[in-house]
């Protein structure tokens, strides 16, 4: 274990996960196997790793958990290439609200895009930690991503989240055209937390009339269920990255005492679901969340949305951040790119860049 913990700070975790697959798997140890499943070997190493670094982000002051958590997601996320990279504040319900709008190489017309919303239990996260996800699905898919970086808990508990988002959103679909975005062809998306805040916005979008509706739904390990605990939230409550106290701490910040936790806002399990666009719906063997998320994907498809959903089996929550390191976590984005990519880049599309154009 010391040597890990030397060649680690020697070549830091880039460098070791992306060594061969028969190396990667000697370093993280014997398989580790719940109900059927393995634990991909990067991804155990890469649980390894964080542990040797000591304390846990929970465990941790929130503003020093948020420091760390920024410092890991770059580690992973690497500095991705891109076209363009450029902030922009509009009015938000509490103040300036920071939108970060995403150009890839090579594209100078209007495109789809997608509107993205981060991860991080409500507490964590902002435009720099979830910074590479926007850029590698920009890249892959060959649109424009606009990330929002609402306010987080516990200074601003449920619904603050929600309507940062709602405005972002009402924001980008208004000035679509302008912003050199197809207004049709929007997605909506983001991961866990984030993920949460986009199946409630497809949602209200659809039945209350607040926005344009989205053309697609991207939902990675999405939490959707605040009111119901089922069996993988014990299974993996500790040791795969998302655990039981980090729950706890993203719970007892985000939502107030007395909420009802079946509001479709903070739960989109018990919204109505009937008239939502399509949606690629991906979930983790190795995460707590992937009943929850297994269930919504179902129940998309028993309201007669059209739903791919796809479990990546070995994969632990958080992977989507490791778009810069070893090949697990690409090539799970690089799957979710592709979804996004045929989604908005369909036959129905309704303007001249509807044309897919090439892979960046």
């Amino acid at each position: 274990m010391a040597g890990l913990v030397d060649s680690a700070k020697r070549h830091g975790v880039q460098a070791l996960l992306s060594l061969p697959p028969g190396v990667v798997r000697r370093l993280a140890g014997p398989p580790v196997e719940i109900a059927g499943n393995i634990l991909d070997a990067e991804m155990q190493l890469a649980l390894t790793l964080q542990r040797l670094e000591g304390r846990a982000i929970e465990d941790r002051p929130i503003p020093e958990g948020r420091r760390v958590l920024l410092r890991r997601s770059r580690a992973v996320g690497g500095h991705l290439p891109i076209g363009a990279v450029t902030d922009l504040d509009i009015a938000g319900p509490a103040g300036p609200l920071r939108l970060r709008f995403y150009t890839p190489r090579g594209l100078s017309t209007q495109s789809p895009a997608l509107f993205f919303a981060h991860g991080g239990g409500f507490v964590y996260g902002d435009l720099d930690s979830h910074d590479a996800v926007c850029r590698f699905l920009a890249e892959r898919a060959g649109i424009r991503v606009v990330a929002v970086d609402y306010r987080l808990a516990p200074e601003s508990p449920f619904p603050a989240a929600v309507e940062d988002v709602e405005t972002a959103y009402s924001f980008v679909t208004t000035n679509a055209t302008g912003l050199g975005i197809n207004p049709n062809r929007i997605a909506v998306g983001g991961d866990s937390a984030g993920a949460n805040l986009a199946a409630g916005l497809a949602q209200r979008a659809a039945h209350e009339d607040i926005a344009v509706p989205p053309a697609f739904q991207l939902l990675i390990y999405p939490a959707t269920d605040f009111a119901v605990e089922r069996a993988s939230r014990t299974t993996y409550e500790n040791g795969f990255f998302l655990s039981r106290r980090f729950t706890e701490v993203a719970e007892n910040s985000y939502i107030p005492a007395g909420t009802n936790r079946t509001d479709p806002r903070l739960s989109p399990i018990y919204g109505d679901l009937t008239g939502l666009p399509p949606a690629y719906v991906v979930t983790a063997g190795f995460d707590p969340l992937r009943d929850e998320g297994d269930e919504y994907a179902e129940k998309l498809r028993q309201a007669g949305v059209a739903v791919e959903h796809v479990v990546e089996s070995g994969l632990i929550h958080s992977f989507a951040n490791m778009v810069g390191v070893g090949r697990s976590g690409p090539e799970a984005m690089s799957r979710a790119a592709a979804a996004l990519r045929r989604a908005l880049f369909s036959p129905t599309a309704s303007s001249p860049a509807s044309s897919t154009p090439p892979i960046g």
